[in-house]
């Protein structure tokens, strides 16, 4: 087997059990491994560390599959791993949705992560599950060298009998992968319906963002339902309309949508229309729900002009600093947004603000958060930190995977 020694003193992180070895840290190659191919990363003194996947175009050189000296990279490596990955959900599941009191049970979303890269082991591979079909993404070159085997486990072990492909993210470049899209395993429907506890939203799995919905956002969509009552709210990057619907449903007075999307927008119609049935009826004749197409950063500065004015303001932005090094000019966008945000909320409003940017960890995005609020000249205080949902788990040897953050501040 083709194998990456490593510059001495460069194996701290993988004694850590770190699953990326970057270039700098290879000393040389012995062999030649393809693109993808399975390689043994060595110290510098010849020990083994770990079997990992060797991508030569990218800054991460290796991807670690394995710790274990024993254990082979083949196709009962990835249906132990998959397998693992789909019991740890189901557990998962089990435990969050079982009784909240005698007569009331809450079922487990229709749509979910499956399998979440390096958390789960594998890295490199998204696989999210919408109703009876799989999305997956294939991120690094370890990941598409086992495609095809993946896609027939993947069907094997859930039972269901079509898959999307989503393999057009912007990390593929860096590995020097080709975009690719489309229909991977049976008949998979370009748009579908899901549920998420009592609401239901459509989903554009084959143009939409990720891999077509925000599931990292389920619980954080549920706690704003819980806050919204009775608020004028704000949503911000509203995107299909997630924070909009669930905000509704829990009794918002009105809230407005703002995107740049066009077609995001339209989706996020559908899904308020889609709901209708079961949002709480308005009292007067007012419409509780509008859109607003345009730039979020130039909306809140007419809305700041304009003396507009907030109950609620949710501000959940694309990602601005995909890496470290991007973090400082990230950080301006963020100041400014919640800038004005911290400037349209009404006293005693809430603004429930996110990052993300890995470049952006929890410490940073609250000190960005914090001077926003000072340079806008109110006082605030943090109420709630939120993350990711919990089908989006984070492996304590991988703390990058850590990458969404929310916060929940009150204008006091």
């Amino acid at each position: 087997m083709p194998t990456l020694i490593l510059k001495p003193g460069r194996e701290k992180s993988l004694l850590r059990r770190h699953p990326w070895i970057f270039s700098g840290a290879v000393d040389r190659v012995d062999g030649n491994p393809d693109s993808g191919g399975t390689v043994n990363l060595l110290s510098s003194k010849g020990d083994f560390l770990a079997r990992a996947a060797y991508s030569p175009l990218s800054q991460i050189r290796a991807r670690v599959w394995t710790f274990d000296p024993s254990e082979a990279v083949d196709e009962s490596f990835f249906r132990k791993r998959i397998a693992s990955a789909i019991g740890q959900r189901n557990a998962v599941f089990s435990h969050q949705f079982s009784v909240i009191s005698d007569s009331s049970f809450r079922l487990p979303p229709s749509a979910f992560r499956l399998l979440h890269a390096e958390s789960d082991g594998l890295p490199g591979l998204i696989v999210d599950r919408y109703a009876d079909t799989l999305v997956v993404q294939f991120l690094a070159a370890g990941a598409e060298t086992w495609r095809e085997t993946i896609a027939d486990l993947l069907l094997e072990l859930t039972g269901l009998t079509k898959i999307y492909e989503r393999s057009d993210a912007d990390v593929r470049e860096l590995e020097g992968l080709p975009p690719r899209a489309g229909p991977l395993r049976g008949n998979p429907p370009e748009k579908l319906q899901i549920a998420d506890g009592r609401l239901r939203f459509w989903v554009d799995i084959a143009h939409g963002h990720k891999t077509g919905f925000y599931l990292d956002q389920r619980d954080n969509r549920n706690r704003v339902g819980m806050l919204a009552n009775n608020r004028d709210v704000l949503d911000c990057f509203c995107y299909t309309g997630g924070f909009t619907v669930h905000a509704l449903a829990g009794g918002a007075k009105s809230v407005l949508s703002v995107d740049s999307s066009a077609e995001a927008l339209t989706l996020c119609r559908e899904n308020v229309a889609l709901n209708s049935s079961i949002l709480p009826q308005p009292s007067s004749l007012i419409t509780p729900h509008s859109s607003l197409n345009g730039d979020v950063f130039q909306v809140l500065r007419t809305f700041r002009d304009e003396g507009r004015s907030f109950d609620m303001i949710i501000l959940d932005p694309p990602k601005f600093a995909p890496t470290a090094a991007q973090a400082e000019r990230a950080a301006r966008g963020y100041k400014d947004i919640n800038l004005l945000a911290f400037k349209l909320l009404r006293p005693g409003g809430l603004l429930v603000t996110f990052s993300c940017s890995g470049g952006i960890d929890a410490a940073l995005f609250q000190k960005i958060v914090a001077g926003a609020a000072l340079d806008a000249g109110v006082e605030a205080q943090i109420v709630e930190h939120l993350s990711q949902a919990p089908d989006h788990p984070v492996a304590l040897n991988f703390p990058e995977g850590a990458y969404l953050k929310g916060l929940v501040c009150i204008k006091t």
